[in-house]
């Protein structure tokens, strides 16, 4: 049977993350509870708590993946949230994880079942190690997510997933809207056209203290065309059409259910240095709410993608040359590749 609340706090004391008071923002299906567990999760990417609401359920012989959870929430941002509200498959046999799923499908390829757990390690790593990717797609989670509009937009370029948003159609846009600090702000990178890493420094009160808070200031102006916005509507604009003059920084929520294999493409991507800040804590609170789920696929992916390095053809044949007494220089004159191969030489040590 599915352990009752009191039980499962109790088990999962030792990797259970910290609990506070559960949101209240979004509505719960089911006689749902908070579980209060007061031990951080080791491992974990967002340093954030996961709130979590528990029922009661279950087969004998198997257990929930979640653990009797309806719902597991991590906040992230000013107003925004990871919740992973289900998984696939949500239940497995006891003392297994949802790692079992995925050996379960590869053996299927050679007419064998479930075998010992130290064996199933062996073939998830020895799967993620080859890129023999199939398997991994027998495993889904499915989300309920708030960001905001220009972090959606940047999220929905993975186009693997099933997903379904808040329409401003349907329905007036709610009024939150994400603002950082001005400790937050960011300097435009002068090598990387995207982002920007370092920060304005608003200490010392002089013309970078003014720029960041002219840029706060900025976003409270954007913010306050929310009032047009509603007025508008009163006057009978259609929502429709109003919504258009809305800035980014406003809020939305979807649904997003996706397989584990490219949900693992998604966070090597968004958990990377070069992703934008804000799509790196969303991606590192998922992060933390499925690795307890598929704990062996988790630190393969660790081993094997998220803290692995790539070498291309003429990158081995610098560490070739090197090895032989050489330069160990790229043979290339594009300076992208070079400054990417000097940061590469820098990470193993040559």
């Amino acid at each position: 049977m599915i352990p009752t609340a009191s039980a499962y706090s109790a088990a999962m004391s030792e990797i259970a993350p910290s609990i506070s008071n559960p949101s209240t923002e979004q509505p719960l299906t089911g006689p749902a509870k908070p579980v209060a567990v007061e031990a951080a999760q080791p491992g974990s990417r967002s340093g954030k708590p996961v709130h979590r609401y528990s029922v009661e359920g279950g087969k004998e012989g198997q257990v929930d993946v979640m653990h009797g959870d309806a719902r597991r929430e991590i906040k992230v941002l000013d107003h925004g949230f990871v919740a992973l509200v289900d998984a696939m498959p949500r239940l497995v046999p006891t003392g297994q994880t949802a790692d079992q799923a995925i050996v379960q499908a590869a053996r299927v390829s050679y007419g064998h079942g479930t075998k010992q757990v130290s064996e199933d390690r062996g073939l998830i790593r020895y799967l993620l190690r080859h890129r023999h990717t199939t398997p991994f797609e027998m495993v889904e989670f499915k989300f309920h997510i708030a960001m905001p509009i220009f972090i959606a937009r940047q999220w929905i370029r993975h186009r693997t997933a099933n997903v379904n948003e808040y329409s401003g159609r349907y329905s007036v846009m709610p009024d939150k809207f994400y603002r950082p600090t001005m400790e937050q702000v960011r300097k435009q990178s002068s090598a990387n056209r995207q982002g920007g890493e370092q920060t304005f420094d608003t200490g010392g009160g002089g013309d970078e203290a003014a720029t960041a808070e002219a840029f706060i200031q900025f976003l409270a102006d954007s913010e306050k065309l929310y009032e047009r916005y509603i007025g508008l509507t009163e006057k009978g604009v259609s929502r429709e059409l109003a919504r258009i003059g809305l800035p980014v920084s406003l809020y939305t929520q979807w649904y997003w259910k996706i397989d584990l294999h490219n949900l693992l493409h998604f966070l090597s991507l968004r958990m990377d240095a070069h992703a934008q800040e804000e799509i790196q804590l969303y991606s590192r609170a998922m992060y933390d709410l499925i690795q307890p789920i598929v704990p062996v696929t988790m630190e393969a992916w660790h081993d094997y993608a998220l803290e692995s390095l790539r070498l291309t053809r003429l990158e081995i044949e610098a560490v070739k040359d090197a090895a032989a007494g050489g330069s160990g220089n790229l043979k290339c004159d594009n300076k992208r590749e070079q400054a990417e191969w000097a940061a590469k030489r820098a990470k193993l040590g040559l």
